[in-house]
């Protein structure tokens, strides 16, 4: 293994997974997810309903309220050609930016017809970094087409159709707010009776919002990481949060993340050197050597090789000690990714 001391490769952050590992569907029962404890210098093995005794009394415990929208639509184009579209964020005037894989892209001014010709949707132009994403018109409210019409946007490595367990399963139960199109999957293994557990050991609670997009499921493709260019999120980070963290950190107790998106949130609104309140978008690309200045522990699941968040958990907890930790988790036959197993990380 390189040491951290040289320049870091996206190739630094690969590794080998067995796909048998890639978990196709939740556990049957949320806290019943297997949770690596890798607070110590050797990993512990746990489940993940012993959380709430490996957090004290005045810790608090921030998650990501956003709620994932069925964002997937399937339709065709004027020339009867396949579509699908991925909507990315929903704007003003019945608007949304979404990818769209076609054989080939529509032209400007097209409509394209989506759920069987229950709507039709006016191609405006493109946008997007590097003009990825389709500028589309709807017809009338885009959550509420989306509701009735859409699928849940599973991610890549899922190979099943979305189905009634992924409508329940692939949302916390805390999802609040609507915006994203890929869940803050840490927090899908938090019920009624962890929360409950939480409460009754003192451990406080907040929430920030991160509509998590489409590009978290991207690798790095460039091998230098400065030239790599991260997807821009919308963020809020309410007066309350601030001030529970100010309260928390006054009194000696921990802010703890639960999962990379609101650690993301909560580092982004103090990239000016304080936890400041307001709503923002975020490209924050967090890799070794970044200075933390909020977070204290990390609620996680396992990431994607060469993937923007494998690179923000190693320079969380240290590149070697994540690194260790995986090839515990891939010994122990943990489950990864989206429905898989989680793991709980000090900041290094």
């Amino acid at each position: 293994m390189r040491p951290d001391t040289l320049p870091l490769t996206a190739a630094d952050f690969d590794f080998e997974l067995p796909e048998s590992l890639i978990a196709q569907h939740p556990a049957a029962r949320r806290s019943a997810s297997r949770l690596l404890d890798g607070t110590g210098a050797l990993p512990v093995d746990r489940v993940f309903s012993d959380l709430p005794s490996l957090l004290r009394r005045g810790d608090l415990l921030v998650f990501n309220d956003t709620r994932v929208i069925k964002a997937r639509l399937y339709g065709e184009k004027p020339t009867g050609g396949a579509v699908e579209a991925l909507i990315e964020r929903v704007l003003p005037n019945h608007e949304v930016m979404a990818h769209l894989r076609a054989s080939k892209a529509p032209r400007n001014g097209s409509t394209l017809s989506f759920a069987g010709g229950a709507f039709e949707a006016e191609v405006l132009g493109r946008g997007g970094p590097d003009g990825a994403l389709f500028h589309l018109r709807l017809p009338s409210d885009p959550l509420a087409l989306l509701e009735a019409f859409g699928h849940v946007p599973l991610p890549p490595y899922i190979s099943h159709p979305d189905a009634a367990e992924d409508v329940a399963r692939y949302q916390t139960v805390f999802a609040r707010r609507p915006g994203a199109v890929a869940a803050p999957t840490a927090s899908l293994h938090f019920d009624a009776a962890v929360l409950a557990a939480l409460d009754q050991r003192g451990v406080r609670r907040a929430q920030v919002t991160l509509h998590v997009g489409a590009g978290t499921f991207q690798p790095v493709r460039t091998e230098n990481l400065a030239e790599h260019r991260m997807h821009s999120e919308w963020y809020e980070v309410g007066e309350a949060t601030v001030d529970a963290i100010a309260r928390t950190q006054a009194a000696g107790g921990r802010i703890v993340a639960a999962g990379t998106t609101t650690l993301r949130a909560l580092e982004s609104a103090a990239l000016g050197g304080r936890l400041v309140p307001g709503e923002r978008e975020t490209d924050l690309f967090i890799t070794p050597g970044f200075e933390f200045r909020v977070v204290d522990r990390l609620i996680t699941n396992f990431h994607l090789p060469r993937s923007t968040l494998l690179m923000l958990v190693s320079a969380f907890a240290g590149r070697a000690h994540v690194r260790a930790l995986y090839r515990h988790a891939i010994e122990s036959r943990y489950r990864f990714f989206s429905y898989g197993d989680a793991m709980l990380l000090d900041r290094r």
